[in-house]
């Protein structure tokens, strides 16, 4: 069993919210995906990767801007990780 690790960027921390940058990383060898290989998500939005049987197992905690600073722009904070397990000895 392999794990693969799918990392969303949503425009808010409601999971019903668009993708706005995404990650993957495939445990089973059986992918290779990399920075910048699509020009379209994986998902639409964090719930729909839900309905794909992706399990959400970490969010980013929400911390309200610093006063002065709400429209600085930094990293993307609504951050949610997700995960798959699947047989790596399947093709």
């Amino acid at each position: 069993m392999r794990q693969q690790v799918l990392v969303l960027y949503l425009a808010s921390s409601a999971l019903d919210s668009d993708v706005v940058g995404w990650s993957r990383y495939d445990g089973t060898g059986r992918t290779r995906p990399t920075t910048g290989d699509s020009d379209e998500p994986p998902y639409s939005t964090g719930l729909a990767a839900l309905h794909d049987g992706w399990r959400l197992f970490q969010a980013s905690q929400l911390l309200p801007p610093q006063s002065g600073h709400e429209y600085d722009v930094s990293f993307l904070k609504h951050e949610f990780f997700f995960e798959k397990v699947e047989d790596s000895s399947r093709p």
